[in-house]
Order: C-alpha cells, then structure tokens, then sequence
C-alpha cells in the first residue's frame, strides 16, 4: 500500500517508537502479534486496506522491541505492563477521543490489559485469542523465552523450531525480545469484565494456541465469535481476516 505512512514518536522513557497509518475516518487502533509487527500482521495481506476502505483511519503501531521501534538492551525499559502503558501514551500523543481497539496473540493480550486498566473503545477486536491463553501467559512466555535461549542449537522437528524460524526471519533483536518476554505476567480475568463493549473474537479454524476463542466469547458481556480459515501462524494472512474485522467494525 503506497499510502501507508511511518511516524516517529517518543515515550515517557525517552525510547522512539513507530506507528503506521493509512486511510481517514473514525480511529482504529491494531496492535501486531509477538515477534511481528505492523507491516506482517496488518499491511502485508491487505488488511489494513480492507480496514480503511470502508472509512476508518486505521493506526498499526509497532511494539516496542519490533519493527521499526526502538529495542533497548537495558532493562529499566521493560517493566510489567509496559506495552499497554506504550498503548495509552500514544494515544494521548494523538489526542485521539473515541477508537476503536484490537490486535492479534500478543496484541490481543495487550488491548485486555489496557481495556482492563481503563481504556474505554468503542468497539474491540480480540484475534488468535483464547481463554486459557490469557490466563496461561506465564507459560507461553517461558516457551518463547526457551526458544531464544534455543535460538541456534534446535533441530526441524522440535517444538521451538518455527518460532525459530519466524524469529529469523523478522530479523528479531533477542536481547530486547527477551527483556520484554519478562514483563509478561498472566492476565487478570477482572480486565475482562471491562469489555462492556461490542467485541469481535476472531480465530483460525485450525488455531489452539491460545486455548479456545469460543469459550473467550462466551464469557464476555457482548462478544462475537468469527472463525476464519487457518492456523495461529496463518490465520492472519487469509483475506478473510480482515474482512471480518471490517464487517464488525462497520455493523
């Protein structure tokens, strides 16, 4: 997409981080997955276009230690909740009123937390999310955590090698990675009492990863759930994604 535009901000820690932007409208922010980032999750396949087309100024921030945002190796960067504090900072930078919020896996677990703390969208999206992944973030953070201790000794065929393999092949900083794996910590199911909003969860119909999203659906106040084509990996390349997540936007 030749209107998709970079910007540069900066966060109350002085570390400059990225967010893209395309098309006008009622604000739609959505937050990449792990190890992705804006262009992987939302560009790339047509999603952020699709999004956009139907009247919404859609903004894809890059997570701090991915893309094009800073990745800083000292630690006093990364404390708990950091990304979500990121979130509501940039949303204040933008002077941004009523949005719309959603992500994918990592982004997914991030607009919970922020909705949880306080932020009030008008809609939200929850993509490649599940109850028991929410609930088990610990666990999915020492997987990844041993995958990058892994990083060059894991052979085809163990569980840590694709996520390897996408790791090399976002070119991802593991110093930074690691660093922000350590200021996960499980979800509180409390945070998902805020979703009083309507909320769209959206999964592959091959993808468990994040236990069931169903089930997530089901136990918010005013949920739907869509299922796409796909597993957690390619979920989020069908075309049927992002059409999903327009039609909601718009109903």
């Amino acid at each position: 997409m030749s209107d998709v535009v970079a910007h540069f901000w900066m966060a109350s820690d002085g570390v400059e981080l990225a967010f893209h932007e395309t098309g006008r409208g009622r604000p739609v922010i959505l937050l990449h997955g792990l190890f992705s980032d804006a262009n992987m999750n939302w560009i790339k396949f047509g999603h952020a276009e699709r999004i956009a087309g139907e009247g919404f100024r859609v903004i894809m921030p890059d997570l701090r230690g991915h893309g094009l945002s800073g990745k800083p190796h000292e630690p006093e960067h990364y404390p708990p909740g950091i990304l979500a504090r990121d979130l509501r900072e940039l949303i204040a930078h933008l002077g941004l009123g009523e949005f719309d919020l959603g992500g994918f896996s990592l982004g997914s677990r991030t607009t919970v937390e922020a909705v949880g703390e306080g932020l009030k969208p008008r809609r939200a999206i929850l993509g490649g999310a599940g109850l028991e992944g929410l609930k088990h973030w610990e666990r999915r953070k020492t997987f990844f955590l041993e995958a990058i201790e892994l990083f060059d000794s894991v052979p085809r065929g163990d569980p840590h090698w694709l996520s390897i393999q996408f790791m090399k092949s976002q070119r991802i900083d593991r110093v930074s990675a690691a660093l922000l794996l350590q200021s996960f910590a499980d979800a509180f199911l409390d945070w998902l009492k805020a979703f009083t909003m309507p909320t769209l969860v959206v999964c592959g119909s091959e993808d468990d990863d994040n236990g069931s999203a169903e089930e997530l659906a089901a136990g918010l106040p005013d949920a739907v759930f869509r299922e796409v084509p796909g597993t957690h990996m390619s979920s989020v390349t069908k075309p049927e994604f992002g059409q999903v997540i327009a039609e909601f936007l718009v109903a």
